[in-house]
């Protein structure tokens, strides 16, 4: 039965990122932590996310800007270790509880619209991929500081899933880089990776499909309701 609702809860986060650009680690993380443990589900993720993030890259390959986000990745290369360290030595509590603060801040920051000032400067971009890059390699939602920094720059909503694709896969790597080094692959890890082959390909073949014709907007809030929800539970549980 818990395959089952891990190849689910695969399904439906990799629906969420190919129908909307964001979401995959939003949406699996808190599920496959309360499910599995933190410690299984950062390794698990990353495996299963960077398979996603290798199609949706070549899909919206047209609207990557490299010259936006290589300050971003560059930073993220020295928070992501520090990230996956983060996991091996707090308590899990602990690190559910922090899961669920960002889960539900980040909900929260998007349902409500805040408009915060325009940013320039590269010190801006550094900074950001560093955090990202910590919360990356913790939890693999590298993805909230990622999108505050578009929003503040102004992206268009074809940069955001162009850029967010293309920071995610390189990120990506690096995390999965970073778990094989601290011995986070073990037997049963490599194994719900192979059972999630199949819902990552439905996943993926779903919301790409249904892109051109469901509103991704309504889709998106309905999401960021059920990750305030995810989030609060994290943090109240």
């Amino acid at each position: 039965m818990e395959w089952l609702l891990v190849s689910l809860i695969v399904f439906f986060a990799i629906f969420t990122q190919s129908l909307t650009g964001f979401g995959l680690a939003l949406v699996s993380m808190p599920l496959l932590s309360a499910l599995l443990g933190v410690q299984t589900a950062a390794p698990l993720v990353a495996l299963f996310g960077l398979l996603a993030e290798v199609i949706l890259l070549f899909y919206y390959r047209e609207a990557v800007n490299v010259r936006v986000i290589w300050r971003l990745i560059v930073a993220s290369m020295i928070g992501v270790p520090i990230g996956v360290l983060v996991i091996r030595s707090l308590d899990e509590a602990v690190l559910l509880t922090a899961l669920g603060v960002i889960v539900a801040g980040y909900a929260l920051y998007a349902l409500l619209k805040l408009r915060l000032p325009a940013v320039n400067g590269p010190v801006w971009a550094y900074g950001v991929g560093f955090v990202a890059g910590i919360l990356g390699g913790a939890y693999n939602t590298a993805g909230p500081p990622v999108i505050v920094y578009g929003n503040c720059r102004g992206w268009r909503p074809d940069e955001f899933k162009g850029n967010l694709q293309g920071f995610f896969l390189l990120t990506g790597v690096i995390v999965l880089i970073s778990h094989a080094l601290n011995g986070n692959y073990n037997g049963e890890v490599l194994r719900y990776g192979l059972l999630a082959v199949p819902a990552v390909v439905a996943g993926l073949v779903a919301g790409l499909g249904l892109s051109k014709r469901v509103s991704a907007a309504a889709f998106r809030t309905i999401v960021l309701w059920l990750l305030l929800v995810l989030g609060v539970w994290l943090v109240v549980g």
